[in-house]
């Protein structure tokens, strides 16, 4: 926007592991950049989402959920990669759900005392059962520190999506903008593609996820008729973890490519030609 006055910065997206992260960052952005899963630690890698609107850019930053073991914060890739998320950012969005503030959440905002600007949003209102429980909640959460605001939301159904994401905008610095007006996402194609695919994995392995599996792109083109022709090698460990991704005749890594075609399709906004393939290599 030339000749005008723009606001941009980064914002970190922060919580306990399957509070619905992901769930409202893709809401905030109004497109799906980041995957998601009832599985914790669907999360690997830091992802920014990217919201521009009018003078603003909102750059938000999609992190893992802390780790804990035995009520501990352990010091561990995804707990470094959160707490890099911290730096430089001019908000924090501390995400928790219901009206259970857990030994986790308490942990989570302890790493948050050096953050000087931090939103504490309550997800999954919608579930909360018995409503007259919400306001005492809040009154409760007031004591915990200075927030910003506390605002009850709804990731999945959109409730209250626009509050915060007016209260982000409030936050933001005078800045040009970091990235192109039309951006999404900070990630190149093929890791969205890798991601999407890894998120079908998820959904459809379920308890039978091969504990490491990686998702590797080797043909990614767009034709001259027009359609993308996206080629992938699905890497397991073991025979009988490919066994378990193919499924009995195929059926498994046939609904898999079904429901990772149609996100692909819905992303890249082309009809998508996807080949799927599953290779055992050992550590």
């Amino acid at each position: 926007m030339l000749n005008s006055i723009t606001y941009a910065g980064f914002v970190a997206i922060v919580g306990r592991p399957n509070v619905g992260k992901s769930t409202l960052l893709n809401r905030l952005v109004r497109n799906k950049v980041s995957i998601t899963s009832s599985k914790p630690h669907t999360t690997r890698y830091r992802i920014c989402g990217i919201h521009t609107e009018g003078s603003y850019q909102s750059i938000y930053i999609d992190t893992p959920g802390f780790y804990f073991k035995e009520n501990q914060i352990v010091d561990c890739a995804i707990n470094r990669t959160v707490i890099r998320a911290l730096d430089g950012v001019s908000l924090v969005i501390f995400l928790i759900e219901g009206t259970r503030w857990t030994s986790a959440d308490q942990m989570v905002m302890s790493r948050l005392k050096e953050q000087e600007s931090v939103l504490l949003v309550i997800n999954k209102v919608d579930r909360i059962s018995d409503k007259h429980t919400l306001l005492p909640y809040l009154h409760y959460l007031v004591q915990k520190r200075n927030f910003v605001e506390i605002v009850p939301i709804s990731a999945k159904k959109s409730i209250n999506i626009n509050i915060v994401s007016s209260i982000v905008q409030e936050h933001l610095p005078k800045s040009q903008y970091y990235f192109p007006e039309k951006s999404i996402t900070n990630r190149s194609q093929i890791f969205m593609c890798s991601e999407i695919i890894r998120e079908k994995l998820i959904r459809f392995l379920g308890a039978e996820l091969p504990s490491i599996i990686i998702v590797k792109i080797n043909k990614f083109s767009l034709e001259k008729n027009g359609y993308l022709n996206i080629s992938s090698m699905l890497l397991v460990r073991h025979n009988s973890q490919k066994n378990i991704v193919i499924g009995n005749g195929g059926s498994k890594i046939k609904t898999i490519g079904i429901a990772a075609r149609k996100d692909l399709e819905s992303f890249f906004k082309v009809t998508v030609y996807l080949d799927l393939w599953v290779q055992v290599k050992p550590c």
